[in-house]
């Protein structure tokens, strides 16, 4: 009989019917909220509970992230310790669906996703799926398009992805992704290039991006018309912004010149609008060093 990971405790509650497992932990690379943001909203679209809570002073660094201090007229009310949870729930339809939230592991990352794996088989998860964004030369007046990585070339070609060989610094994200690929779990991360210029800001239009991708590599129905509201109210103020600067306005010109010219033309894959590996890594670089 296999031990369970001292990692994290269950809290009882039942397991959905072979649940697809969400991912979006906080801490890492997320352009313009937008893996945040989507699974804020997917907790808002599914009545969730939690199947299993984490042991966080084995994983986190406190100082890094440290818990929150309650007061109430001077007196210290309890204090409010940084959890990663997952939550278990099932859509309109009663599809199962399980969601991994909470901060970044700073420590034991490969114990860590191994609990992962563990909870996932014992759920019985059918699929992965990771959300994130990234720093891309793409405008924000085209639809945001999704790159992948993924467990296997099928599932990578559903999505679209850059071609060619990229080195980039990893998140837990990617480690879960390829510790649930070697215990055959599916898995594939969803990533939604995130105009560049707005990638410090929310921009909801990405978290709907990868709503929808969610749903259709999966059939789970997921509610995100409030987020396509906040997404068309978002592309708004942008465009203001963007009309007040020549330069800006020239910039987007650009962008939307280089897009449209390679959708233009037959593509085999969803690789149109992408700038090469070199200049994504220097985006990417730039933007870290930002944050």
């Amino acid at each position: 009989m296999t031990v369970p990971s001292p990692l994290y405790r269950l809290t009882g509650e039942p397991a959905p019917p072979a649940p697809v497992l969400v991912v979006a932990l906080e801490g890492w690379i997320d352009a313009g909220l937008a893996g945040g943001t989507a699974m804020a909203s997917l907790f808002e679209a599914v009545e969730s509970s939690p199947y299993a809570v984490f042991d966080t002073g084995d994983l986190l660094d406190q100082r890094a992230r440290r818990p929150k201090l309650k007061i109430v007229d001077g007196i210290n009310d309890g204090i409010e310790w940084p959890q990663v949870t997952l939550s278990v729930g099932t859509d309109r339809l009663g599809s199962g669906i399980a969601m991994l939230a909470g901060p970044e592991p700073d420590m034991h990352w490969q114990s860590f996703s191994d609990a992962v794996v563990e909870l996932s088989s014992a759920l019985e998860v059918r699929l992965m799926v990771g959300f994130g964004g990234f720093p891309a030369a793409a405008p924000h007046t085209r639809p945001v398009k999704l790159a992948a990585t993924a467990s296997d070339g099928h599932l990578a070609q559903k999505i679209g992805f850059i071609p060619g060989p990229i080195e980039v610094p990893a998140g837990i994200q990617a480690v879960i992704e390829r510790a649930c690929s070697k215990a055959g779990i599916a898995s594939v991360g969803l990533w939604a290039r995130v105009p560049h210029y707005v990638a410090a800001m929310p921009f909801p239009a990405a978290s709907v991006a990868l709503l929808d991708g969610l749903a259709s590599l999966t059939g789970l129905v997921i509610d995100s018309h409030v987020l396509s509201e906040a997404a068309d109210g978002a592309r708004a103020r942008v465009d203001e912004l963007i009309a007040q600067s020549s330069e800006h306005q020239e910039m987007v010109r650009q962008l939307e010149q280089q897009i449209d010219e390679l959708e233009g033309r037959p593509v085999l894959l969803d690789d149109r609008g992408v700038p090469s590996g070199e200049e994504i890594a220097a985006e990417l670089e730039r933007y870290l060093r930002g944050q």
